[in-house]
């Protein structure tokens, strides 16, 4: 029995030892202390996070305002680009007022006065960056032409444009109005 007891109180000494090493491993804090160390931190991120939404208010604010300033100053660059392009246009209408107002002018004079208002005229759109399209004799490009019409003709290959009813126009790379033109549809082909 004795060698019982031995074991009994090793078992129970053991049991003690570990019961004391678990109280040294559990913090030893006031649980008041503890539960106001918990407010401060939720108070913390309460402050964090108004701060945060206040500067994503700010930020948004900030980038309407940036969406209308944009909108204004486009308006205002086209309504600019527009004025610079009517100026140019002006000396043209001078030209045409004058015309009109012209009592005594002669046919040969009223021509000569059109040829000068139509040269001022293709010269204000080559400088605005105008180019007409070129039309006659050419391949069709229905990007570039408009067939009003097909032609029967065996004079020329299927497919060329034969007359340029109207002129078109393009601004750079952008066509402003498609060439109107009437194509050769050869029979043969």
């Amino acid at each position: 029995m004795s060698g019982n007891k031995k074991r009994a109180m090793t078992t129970n000494e053991e049991k003690q030892n570990t019961a004391m090493d678990v109280d040294r491993e559990l913090p030893q804090g006031d649980p008041v202390a503890d539960a106001n160390s918990a407010v401060g931190e939720v108070e913390a991120l309460k402050t964090q996070n108004a701060e945060y939404l206040d500067r994503l208010a700010r930020l948004q604010a900030d980038f309407d305002n940036f969406r209308k300033r944009n909108a204004r100053e486009q308006i205002e660059f086209r309504e600019y680009a527009l004025g610079e392009a009517l100026k140019q246009l002006l000396p043209i209408l001078d030209s045409l007022d004058r015309a009109v107002k012209s009592e005594s002018a002669t046919a040969e004079d009223l021509r000569g006065g059109v040829e000068l208002i139509d040269r001022q005229f293709h010269d204000v759109l080559t400088r605005l960056g105008v180019e007409p399209i070129p039309a006659q004799n050419c391949k069709f490009d229905p990007t570039l032409h408009q067939a009003v019409q097909a032609v029967d003709t065996t004079e020329a290959e299927d497919g060329t444009v034969l007359d340029e009813l109207a002129r078109g126009y393009r601004l750079r790379d952008r066509v402003l109005r498609a060439a109107m033109v009437s194509v050769a549809k050869n029979p043969g082909n």
